[in-house]
């Protein structure tokens, strides 16, 4: 795995780095700005993005709207001492795949990214009754309905929203749905052009929402 590292911290940045060399992980570039990071990652081609929520110039809220949308296959985890439920909602319906916290073991959050590469949304362990409140009030919003911004897809492209609402990836869909992963790609593009966001995962948090799941045959 190859990981790029953004945190404005070049003391923390040069302690994850060494610790993740020693797991295995490849640390292609480790820098202190989203500005820097954005403009490495044609080039270094990460499988994944460690991404500092608190930066001075550019957050991480803000790195994740300024991803390419090229880019949109690589998982960004926000790696941070925030435990704060606005900042984990937030992060997550810009995009980010994962919300890990800095001070969680090093072997754990290992694993959490070798998840998080695989195709799965990970949020820290701490965290996970804050994620269940969020889903909880969303699903008591008024006026929810099963059209509204859904109401131009196909039902190809609700079928695999409802995947992506699980936190599959496209390998995955494509197995249950016996088609390419090239053939998901781009109804994953469909979707998001027609919802108008940036990547997947606040696709998925949308599809939840409004209460689209992926219907299950017995």
């Amino acid at each position: 795995m190859k990981a790029l590292l953004i945190d404005d911290h070049a003391l923390f940045r040069a302690g994850l780095s060494g610790l993740l060399e020693r797991r295995g992980i490849e640390v292609v570039a480790s820098v202190g700005s989203g500005e820097e990071g954005i403009g490495t990652l044609e080039t270094l081609s990460p499988d994944i993005i460690l991404l500092d929520l608190r930066m001075p110039e550019q957050s991480g809220l803000d790195v994740l709207d300024a991803l390419p949308t090229e880019q949109s296959d690589v998982p960004v985890v926000i790696l941070t001492t925030s435990a704060d439920e606005n900042d984990l909602a937030n992060a997550l319906r810009k995009g980010a795949r994962g919300y890990l916290m800095k001070d969680m073991e090093p072997d754990e959050l290992v694993v959490a990214l070798q998840e998080i590469k695989a195709g799965k949304t990970v949020v820290a362990s701490g965290l996970t009754g804050v994620l269940a409140d969020l889903v909880k009030n969303d699903d008591r919003r008024p006026n929810k309905d099963s059209s509204g911004p859904f109401s131009e897809l196909t039902p190809r492209e609700r079928e695999i929203l409802g995947h992506l609402a699980e936190g599959q990836s496209n390998k995955v869909i494509a197995r249950h749905l016996e088609i390419s992963d090239g053939t998901v790609k781009l109804h994953v593009k469909a979707i998001l052009r027609k919802l108008e966001v940036h990547s997947r995962v606040e696709a998925a948090v949308m599809a939840v929402e409004h209460g689209i799941r992926r219907r299950v045959d017995r």
